[in-house]
Order: C-alpha cells, then sequence, then structure tokens
C-alpha cells in the first residue's frame, strides 16, 4: 500500500476560522465583558487580571481581528499578552506584584473587616489557593527570554 498518502494535519499555528452570526456576537460580548473585568482587575487588589485579559483575547481571535488587535496594543495589557503568546508565561515583578497585592488587601480584610468568623477563613484559603496558582501553576518567564524578548532580536 504505499500508494496511499496519509491523511494531514493542519499545524498547530493554523487558527480557526472566524465565528460568525449569533456566535461571533457572543465572542465579541464575552470578549468585552472580559475586559472591562480586566481593567477592574487592574484597579482592585482582590481581582485577578490576566486570566480576563487571556479570556478576551481568547474570544476577540475567534470573533473580531480588530478587537484583538486592539487589545494586544493596549498599553496595559499588550505586554502580557505577547509574554503569554511568545513564552506562555508571567514576568516575575508581575508575579511578585500579584503576590504582594493579594497578601495586602487579603491580610486589611480579614484583620478590619467586619467579616465573620467563617467568611475570614474562606478569603483566607482562596487566597492561598491564588497565590498558590501564580507561583507554582503559572510559568515565569526565563530572565534569559525575556532579556532576547524570545523571537525579537536583542537591543543593543
Amino acid at each position: 500500500m504505499s500508494g496511499t498518502t496519509k491523511e494531514r494535519k493542519p499545524p498547530e499555528s493554523e487558527k480557526p476560522p472566524p465565528a460568525t452570526g449569533l456566535r461571533r456576537l457572543l465572542y465579541v460580548s464575552a470578549g468585552l465583558v472580559c475586559v472591562g473585568l480586566a481593567y477592574l482587575g487592574a484597579i482592585l487588589p482582590g481581582l485577578p487580571t490576566t486570566p480576563w485579559v487571556l479570556l478576551a483575547s481568547y474570544c476577540f481571535s475567534r470573533s473580531s481581528q480588530r478587537l484583538n488587535r486592539w487589545l494586544k496594543r493596549s498599553p496595559i495589557f499588550g505586554r502580557l499578552l505577547r509574554d503569554w503568546e511568545e513564552h506562555r508565561g508571567i514576568r516575575r515583578p508581575v508575579k511578585v506584584l500579584a503576590v504582594c497585592l493579594v497578601v495586602t488587601v487579603v491580610s486589611l480584610s480579614i484583620a478590619f473587616g467586619p467579616l465573620p468568623t467563617w467568611a475570614k477563613v474562606v478569603i483566607g484559603g482562596l487566597a492561598v489557593i491564588g497565590i498558590s496558582t501564580i507561583l507554582f501553576v503559572v510559568p515565569t518567564i526565563p530572565r534569559a527570554k525575556r532579556e532576547t524578548g524570545g523571537s525579537r532580536p536583542p537591543l543593543g
């Protein structure tokens, strides 16, 4: 059977075709909601930013290339998205800032918030889960890749 050809798999870098109709509207709406939550997360220390930005980019990549380009060019979220797409990780200073903010906000909430004891325990437990995720699950971009920018030529 030397004359048979194997079925060719598309490369993983190929993106699915953009959604149309109601599905596109749902993706765009979900992406805009995620961007709103990401902006809130950038302002409010208790709300994460990164997952909402990544989810918004996912939604926009399936519905609107214009909105996806806008998000990637954002001065607030653009670098985070580029780091994730190029290196599949987050820079160490971003992780340090996230952990410090979570610890500060949760500690202040537990110490000074008029919350019942069970709520303080739940908040503390969720904070531990969040910090553990940031530290041990989300990859850190190695310094060597950060300095060269991965696929970008080094400055100098």
